[in-house]
């Protein structure tokens, strides 16, 4: 076998439907990097940093390159469903893989909550007089029918959301452009570049501020890591999973940094706030008729397709676990579409939540959820840090075949995106409206020591299983 091959005998059958192709595994790719998180937390992080918002987007951007790039390589190396878990397991043992897996399943969970929170804030851009929870509960449903149907089903409807967001953000930005440069519109006469300066600096709340933004801006990058859960249904990981890892720089590029610049150039920084989308007050500064509607309606897809994606990669994380006998054995069946649909029906069934989150708390809810999933979402990546380093010191020391797909830099960028991350966790802790996910985190750490407890008194072998080729000495 060359370096250049995928591990296919380390690839194990898992039942799935490879039904995702490459289209659709390059749009679910772009549409993670465009979630609620730019959409609706991008007016929070304004009012906090001003125009250095840019920045942090674009600092936190190249650390998610790193990670991807890590993450990258150990797929092209053994690409499998639940990869982030399964590596965590073969590299650090059963715990780990236990506690990452778990974690992960977490993560969309609550994620699922917070893009169901969003999209019932933006229906009130039409509707106010529905309730929240109301829309958050039809939006839970329809998307749970999705998810039931077939893998095909979802990425085709993934496409097409995806597309929504690309289009519509390239638009955003094109017009944007035209009202710097035309100046048309009733936001011509105000539009200029040095609105990125002339309000206070650019840091008007001091660099201090602007670092406090950054796990707010790390969760706008929750989901890029979904690629790695869909290597088990892809027609062709080994050529599909490293394009879409390589414009990841592009989208960032683009979707971030682009469009925020010329947000912030086309509206004043001072004139955004926390609970809306900066997006659609820009576009109805502007003054184009129905152009708000028509971004709240955008905004809505985002919200909707990341929701969309937590239901599927739910479903696929508890399948994994169930595998390696960390979770229910029910977890394990596939229906006869091929889709996890017990796994993927219990968590709905706790991302209904949210829902009532969503009925007690309406105005904090957002919050609340965000800061849990950042929290879980940052173990996540740590974990694909730290496989990755272990994996390329197993190669280094001959024990593994090299990957195909080898991350720029090597275990060094790891580290620096592992310090990276040790950083934000601090910041989290310092901030007293998000630190209460560490407390939800020491309470889940918990709860996952206790149930890894009750798994070793009644499997003792599960605590001592490893990867038989992490063993070896080639």
């Amino acid at each position: 076998m060359t370096s250049a091959q995928v591990d296919t005998e380390n690839v194990p059958e898992e039942g799935y439907e490879r039904g995702l192709g490459s289209r659709q595994v390059q749009m679910i790719a772009i549409g993670g990097a465009i979630g609620v998180g730019l959409f609706m937390g991008a007016g929070a992080n304004i009012a906090k940093a001003g125009p250095s918002i840019i920045l942090m987007y674009a600092l936190a951007g190249v650390v998610i390159f790193f990670i991807m790039r890590a993450l990258g390589e150990l797929l092209l190396y053994r690409p499998v469903s639940g990869s982030f878990a399964e590596y965590a397991r073969e590299f650090l043992g059963p715990f780990f893989g236990f506690v990452t897996g778990w974690t992960y399943w977490l993560m969309w969970v609550v994620t699922g909550m917070a893009e169901l929170t969003a999209a019932a804030i933006y229906i009130h851009f039409w509707f106010p007089e529905i309730p929240q929870w109301v829309s958050a509960l039809a939006f839970l449903v329809v998307l749970f029918g999705v998810n039931l149907i077939s893998v095909k089903i979802f990425g085709e409807v993934e496409f097409w959301f995806s597309m929504i967001k690309v289009t519509a953000i390239i638009g955003m930005i094109v017009i944007g452009l035209g009202v710097l440069t035309l100046g048309f519109s009733d936001a011509g006469d105000t539009a200029t570049v040095s609105n990125l300066w002339s309000h206070d600096g650019f840091f008007p709340n001091g660099i201090g501020s602007s670092l406090m933004t950054l796990q707010g801006v790390m969760f706008a990058y929750l989901a890029v890591e979904l690629v790695g859960v869909t290597a088990g249904e892809s027609e062709n990981p080994e050529k599909t999973l490293p394009k879409a890892i390589n414009t990841l720089p592009w989208r960032i590029i683009v979707f971030y940094v682009g469009a925020l610049l010329v947000i912030l150039s086309v509206v004043k920084w001072t004139e955004f706030s926390a609970g809306e989308s900066p997006f659609v007050h820009a576009f109805g500064k502007i003054g184009i008729p129905l152009a708000a509607g028509i971004v709240n309606f955008v905004v809505l897809t985002a919200a909707l397709s990341s929701c969309n994606s937590g239901m599927y990669s739910t479903g696929r994380m508890l399948r994994d676990l169930a595998a390696n006998s960390e979770a229910p054995q029910a977890f394990g069946k596939l229906n006869a579409r091929k889709t996890p649909a017990v796994g993927i029906t219990v968590s709905v069934a706790l991302m209904g939540i949210g829902v009532v989150l969503n009925y007690v708390v309406p105005e904090k809810a957002f919050l609340y959820v965000t800061s849990v999933a950042t929290a879980a979402g940052i173990w996540t990546w740590m974990m694909i840090l730290v496989s990755h380093i272990r994996y390329r010191a197993a190669v280094d020391a001959g024990r593994l075949r090299a990957s195909s797909f080898p991350a720029p830099g090597g275990a060094l960028f790891s580290w620096v995106a592992l310090l990276f991350l040790i950083g934000v966790t601090f910041m989290i802790a310092y901030d007293k409206d998000a630190r209460i996910c560490l407390y939800v985190a020491a309470g889940w750490a918990v709860a996952l020591g206790i149930g890894w407890a009750i798994l070793k008194s009644r499997n003792p072998q599960i605590a001592e299983r490893r990867d038989p080729e992490f063993e070896k000495v080639g």
